[in-house]
């Protein structure tokens, strides 16, 4: 006999709050329960159903990425996808758009107001409009700023017990930080001084999420999201939420716990709610996320982009390939968010085990070549080392010898047209769609060096350079477009058909066999080197007797032709 629903969030909420009483969770489960049910669809998520198609697309931006002088934030992003960004936004992922004080956005100083600047909730629900908004749960600190903060320095609940105080000694020894800032902070109220933690800096202030009060609050939260048409919840640095004395704090099990928490109640609330989670770590952490099938439906692809940025800029796909090779077998209902650019730098720690360290280097000095910037984090003994690299993705491919544009386009959407055919769901960083350099005069104005990276538009200044056929945004939305709608015909290429890799133990192509099927296979060709090649049959492993068909470009193949494959093109090749 199955347990009961209610049963499952009481025991999933056990294993959290191991020194509550039944009763205690009996009543915080019903509790939670009665907060989501007031924006509830009352679905249970039908057997066998998929929460996404051949034709999803997540588009990641910021409320304020577009400016115009007439409208909010929110209104100028809705115009614009609205007018030349539909296939790429099925979903938009709308980078926290909460009221904040800091870390673009990410230091949350209110669960109730969005900026001012960005609109209001009634401006969030028009853009949810025929399409799914993604919004963040910044689950393991708020801004110091934020009410629970204010409330804990007053000694005052809720407050008192939703901020982790905490101060040095050697049980966090072991801690693991993507930061080189101080683990601890010391705020000052009313009545003195408090040390509290903050993992990510001095304004961003860590959650204890060993009381109950915590997670209620995240759910009322939820719920407002809910609300006003969010159905991905993107769970953010989740792996750092819980901390236990001699441990590292990150990846614990109750983590795990909270994200399957999460997922229970995002199912009960509705069939086609997703939940993400972001931990920019080591693969095989990363993965854990998805490997019961119980907690994340999604998780950021977080090797992706450096593999591939590597392999443009070198002209050698090897580690790519044998990368690619190896592609995790997941559960039915997960997979991955892959990607390139996003808001954030291209992280560092998901290339452990995969990139030998001359490599790592090489890559590190050619995005530096390019005006890329390199973070750092602090280890446990005080020394630091890169974390990130902080680049525009158009910046990264330029060539780099004398003439940086060369090639640059080609190479640009060789790495976006690879993220499309990889098993999962593609997503695209707005800057990128739009060919942005590395915004240079905003990282001078702030000192913050993922803003090279961060970039905002005049909306007039969009529409003027999207009018001009020869500017390189609008021949990169134009072919990335084209790619979208052959994509979305495929069924080789829907996000769950399987993937087998024929150039594993290559370095000048990518050789990607997509199928649901072999009758109906697709195979993805990617000439990652600035040489021409020729493809023949043999390299495919494929029957095309009759030829083959090129369905990005429409050209048609003998089976005896061998076609060129000019420097960074790629082909999708189906039968005809």
């Amino acid at each position: 006999m199955q347990p009961s629903s209610d049963e499952t969030l009481r025991t999933l909420l056990s294993d959290l709050y191991r020194n509550d009483s039944p009763g205690d969770l009996e009543k915080l489960s019903s509790q939670l329960l009665q907060i989501l049910s007031q924006s509830s669809e009352d679905h249970d998520v039908p057997i066998g159903s998929s929460r996404w198609n051949g034709d999803d697309a997540v588009l990641i931006t910021y409320a304020n990425t577009v400016a115009d002088d007439a409208a909010f934030g929110l209104q100028s992003l809705r115009g614009l996808v609205n007018r030349h960004l539909e296939p790429f936004a099925r979903v938009i992922h709308v980078l926290p758009f909460l009221k904040s004080t800091s870390d673009g956005g990410f230091a949350v100083s209110s669960y109730q107001t969005i900026e001012k600047e960005y609109g209001d909730w009634s401006d969030l629900n028009a853009l949810a409009e025929g399409r799914r908004l993604m919004a963040d749960l910044v689950l393991n600190h708020v801004s110091a700023s934020h009410p629970w903060v204010q409330q804990f320095l007053r000694h005052e609940q809720p407050g008192e017990s939703c901020v982790l105080e905490a101060s040095p000694d050697p049980c966090w020894n072991d801690v693991v930080r993507p930061r080189s800032s101080a683990l601890f902070t010391q705020l000052s109220g009313p009545h003195g001084r408090r040390q509290v933690w903050t993992t990510f800096g001095p304004d961003q202030v860590d959650l204890d999420w060993h009381h109950p009060q915590v997670l209620i609050g995240f759910i009322e939260l939820l719920n407002r999201l809910l609300s006003h048409g969010v159905r991905w919840i993107r769970l953010d640095a989740v792996g750092f939420v819980w901390k236990e004395p001699n441990t590292s704090c990150i990846h614990l099990p109750q983590a795990h716990r909270l994200v399957e928490v999460l997922r229970f109640l995002l199912d009960r609330h509705g069939p086609d709610r997703v939940v993400v989670t972001e931990t920019n770590v080591p693969e095989q952490e990363n993965l854990s996320y998805l490997r019961n099938g119980q907690e994340a439906h999604l998780a950021y692809n977080f090797p992706l982009p450096p593999l591939l940025l590597e392999a443009a800029m070198s002209g050698r796909a090897d580690l790519l390939n044998a990368w690619l090779a190896r592609w995790p077998e997941l559960p039915n209902q997960t997979g991955l968010l892959n990607f390139t650019a996003c808001h954030d730098g291209v992280g560092l720690r998901p290339l452990e085990g995969l990139m030998a360290d001359q490599r790592v280097l090489q890559l590190l000095m050619g995005c530096e070549r390019r005006g890329g910037l390199i973070s750092h984090r602090r280890l446990r003994n005080g020394e630091e080392v890169p974390y990130e690299i902080n680049i525009s993705w158009w910046s990264a491919m330029a060539d780099g010898g004398i003439d940086p544009g060369h090639h640059q386009r080609s190479r640009f959407l060789l790495t976006q047209l690879l993220v499309m055919a990889l098993p999962g769901i593609p997503a695209f960083y707005l800057p990128a769609l739009l060919a942005t350099p590395n915004d240079l005069a905003r990282f001078r104005r702030t000192g913050h060096r993922r803003d090279l990276n961060r970039p905002q538009f005049k909306l007039d200044a969009i529409e003027r350079r999207l009018q001009d056929p020869d500017a390189d945004a609008t021949n990169v939305l134009a072919a990335l477009r084209h790619a979208l709608e052959v994509r979305s015909s495929q069924q080789a290429l829907h996000p769950d058909a399987a993937m087998t890799v024929l150039s594993s133990d290559r370095s000048d192509l990518v050789i990607l066999k997509r199928s649901r099927d072999d009758d109906n296979a697709l195979y993805a060709v990617h000439n990652i080197t600035p040489n021409r090649l020729t493809l023949s049959l043999a390299q495919l492993k494929a029957e095309f007797d009759n030829g083959f068909v090129d369905c990005l470009s429409g050209q048609s193949f003998s089976a005896q032709q061998q076609p060129s494959i000019e420097p960074y093109a790629v082909h999708w090749l189906v039968k005809p």
